[in-house]
């Protein structure tokens, strides 16, 4: 496994990271706990040292508090998330931050995370949305240093609005963050353009999430797939979505000249390509899906070639209208 600062915190962090959304059974339907804890055990065996997780996420952070306090003496990072007060995905614009990340509300779902996981501290808490708006409103940034000097969290970041990158540039620029989570994928290129490097000249980690694009981006999307009954992905892949996933990915496979089978590795591998990337946080249930995705830590970028081949795959679009 290798290893990337997350920004100027100097906090260093495994290049694959694990997405913890899909152990606890809330969006993602199908998960066993058995299984999830050997996932979870598997991915630090093989030196992943930095797991997201959030309040939102069912039994997540149970869970991975449960496999950490069986693994004293390994160091593992660990981020969770703070959902809005309001209970609105993704923000809309003219909220005040009173109705979404008041003080109090901060602090009551932390201690509920710290609660939940067993864990007396969180290395990353993050806001599950964002919008710069709220930059110099509210007392949230109070009670983020407040919470730091308790010893509570080491550092704060946020996720930044599904296909919204530059939403948060304002607080990158600010220095208030410390970490910014993001869609960065091979159809969704956009926080290459501003976001990206904004973080490397300000020293902002970056955790990209949906790498896969929730499967999209496996080759294992195709008409006539079927998920779990109140499964998310019933939503994202609905209509004729699949079949459109599935020609792109037929388009990507050929430009590329690769098995249809590689074009996970190949995805992964072009957000690795971005220095300003600190890790990628892929959802791993098994233990198969850990040895394969950790696997690609080995040091092996895209070349410029495949990089300006995968820069005609943009596809703007956004699943959750």
């Amino acid at each position: 496994m290798r290893y990337r600062e997350l920004g100027r915190s100097k906090m260093s962090v495994s290049e694959i990271g694990y997405g913890a959304w899909g152990i606890g059974e809330s969006g993602w339907k199908g998960a066993a706990e058995d299984e999830s804890v050997a996932a979870l055990h598997r991915a630090i065996d093989l030196g992943v040292n930095f797991i997201d997780t959030a309040r939102g996420y069912g039994e997540s952070e149970r869970i991975v508090g449960r496999v950490l306090r069986e693994r004293t003496g390994d160091e593992v990072r660990v981020a969770t998330k703070v959902p809005p007060k309001n209970g609105v995905w993704p923000a809309p614009d003219g909220l005040d931050p009173a109705e979404t990340f008041p003080g109090a509300h901060i602090r009551a779902s932390l201690e509920t995370s710290l609660r939940a996981s067993g864990l007396d501290h969180f290395d990353v808490l993050q806001f599950h949305v964002w919008s710069d708006e709220w930059m110099g409103r509210g007392d949230w940034l109070e009670t983020i240093d407040a919470l730091k000097q308790e010893g509570k969290i080491r550092l704060f970041g946020v996720s930044v609005n599904d296909h919204q990158p530059a939403n948060a540039l304002a607080l990158v620029r600010s220095g208030a963050v410390d970490s910014v989570q993001v869609i960065y994928n091979v159809f969704d290129q956009s926080p290459a353009e501003e976001l990206l490097p904004a973080c490397a000249e300000h020293g902002v980690g970056v955790i990209v999430r949906v790498a896969l694009d929730e499967g999209g981006l496996t080759g294992r999307i195709t008409p006539g797939i079927t998920f779990p009954e109140g499964d998310f992905r019933n939503h994202y892949f609905r209509g004729d979505r699949p079949a459109q996933v599935e020609r792109r990915v037929a388009a990507i496979v050929d430009d590329l000249g690769i098995a249809p089978d590689e074009i996970a590795e190949h995805a992964l591998r072009f957000v690795l390509s971005s220095p300003a990337v600190s890790t990628v946080i892929p959802g791993m249930r098994t233990v198969r899906n850990v040895e394969r995705n950790t696997a690609l830590s080995d040091g092996r970028l895209l070349t410029a070639d495949q990089l300006a081949v995968l820069a005609e795959h943009r596809w703007q679009r956004n699943f959750y209208a």
